[in-house]
């Protein structure tokens, strides 16, 4: 019988409320096989923490704190990065394939995105041309929602969306209140959303009003509405109810923002020259809007996927889910797959746990589908809801509280003792 091997679980890409639930799911689950699984470790920051062999041992942190990883948002336990794995940093993939071997590492399990699916899936190959006996496999996690494919075959939704669609939902209702009663002056709020180039978590404001009962508008990257297009919809809605509530991707087009791009290609919004809701403030005000006082902005940034009371717990529960299905996949079916979860026809939500092969989903992009799109493109359709709808719960998650503040998992650095020698990668180095 094979001895049990050692695990390398890391994370890549932006936080999400629920990551660290996957987390857990992972370290529970090798810690019920100890046949197949020896001392699971996590590196620091990502693909990062295996280049300089910077490995946490989980397996050595109490009990609890590891069940504190249910309601411990982002991702400051293990932490994650946005290190690109290039095709020419040749250095770096035998880097990592050296602190496998040297740390007797047999599975390795990888929560991201489309990039980080890609990452396995290279680590994988290596290790087999290698001769190294490597388990790769993938975790998927994205707020945006957009691994995959848009006929939803690959993987129905992304842990992270239900969290952050709940958080769009609820907002969007406290929004609503504030511009009501400040309408008299500051008749138009509008609010950025997370998203890049997809439209799926701007069109979870719907959510918030599926009645159709606020005077709401949703502008998404797809519409390919132009600024002169949005003015013109938000005065005819503020001659018809004497308000707006304007939801806004940051990935809207509005020209030239000054982009920030980080290490995978994609522009950062948040650390970008402007704001897509500054430019829209700022258009609809200079062009005058058709109602006294004016247009001002909110921008929740990064709150939106690390902000743990507003997380779905369905989105919590099949975070754990994935994570413990991952280990499950790992063991019975080898290397080159991605966990996934997928819905059950029929009228009642539910879904199930299976496998899709990496080089599916490495690098994939699913788009926010166009029938989803209403006629007026200021709008979602109803079979946009009826998907988004049971991903946001129905009740709110329980953290607990010490001395009046969140009590999150304390992981404590236990790390694993380096045995080769520094290295500094690739992308790092000074030419």
């Amino acid at each position: 019988m094979p001895k049990p091997r050692n695990v390398v679980v890391a994370q890549s890409g932006g936080p999400s409320p629920v990551i660290n639930n996957s987390l857990r799911g992972i370290v529970e689950t090798c810690a019920e096989m100890p046949d197949t699984f020896s001392t699971v470790y996590a590196a620091l920051h990502g693909i990062e923490g295996v280049l300089k062999e910077e490995l946490i041992d989980l397996s050595a942190q109490p009990r609890e704190e590891i069940a504190l990883l249910r309601t411990t948002p982002a991702a400051g336990v293990i932490g994650t990065c946005r290190y690109k794995l290039k095709p020419s940093q040749t250095e770096d993939y035998e880097r990592i394939i050296d602190v496998f071997r040297a740390h007797d590492v047999g599975y390795f399990f990888y929560i991201g995105g489309n990039d980080s699916m890609d990452t396995a899936h290279k680590v994988s190959r290596l290790a087999a041309e290698r001769g190294l006996e490597l388990v790769a496999t993938g975790v998927p996690k994205t707020i945006d929602n957009d691994v995959g494919d848009s006929e939803f075959r690959l993987i129905d939704h992304t842990p992270g969306y239900g969290s952050v669609a709940r958080y769009w939902a609820l907002m969007v209702q406290c929004a609503n209140e504030e511009n009501e009663g400040s309408s008299p002056a500051d008749p138009v709020l509008v609010l950025q959303a997370m998203g890049r180039k997809i439209g799926f978590i701007p069109a979870a404001a719907r959510l918030a009003d599926p009645d159709r009962e606020m005077p709401l508008q949703i502008y998404m990257p797809e519409a390919g509405l132009t600024l002169p297009e949005l003015a013109d919809r938000v005065n005819d809605l503020l001659r018809e109810r004497g308000r707006a509530l304007v939801v806004v991707s940051e990935g809207l087009d509005v020209g030239d923002i000054g982009a920030v791009r980080d290490a995978f290609g994609h522009v950062s919004f948040s650390a970008s020259e402007m704001s897509v809701e500054q430019i829209v403030v700022n258009y609809l005000n200079k062009v005058g809007l058709r109602a006294r006082g004016a247009a001002r902005g909110n921008i929740p940034g990064t709150d939106q996927r690390h902000n743990m009371v507003y997380a779905s717990v369905v989105d919590l529960d099949e975070a754990y889910n994935v994570g413990r299905h991952a280990v499950i996949v790992a063991a019975e079916s080898g290397t080159g797959y991605m966990a996934t979860i997928l819905r059950r026809p029929g009228p009642l939500y539910s879904v199930y746990y299976d496998k899709v092969p990496l080089d599916l989903v490495a690098n994939s992009e699913r788009t926010f589908p166009a029938r989803w799109l209403a006629p007026s493109k200021v709008d979602v359709t109803d079979d946009f809801v009826r998907y988004a709808r049971p991903l946001i719960g129905e009740d709110w998650p329980t953290v607990p509280l010490v001395g009046g503040i969140q009590r999150f998992a304390r992981i404590r650095r236990i790390m694993a003792p380096k045995r080769l020698p520094e290295y500094v990668p690739q992308a790092y180095r000074k030419s």
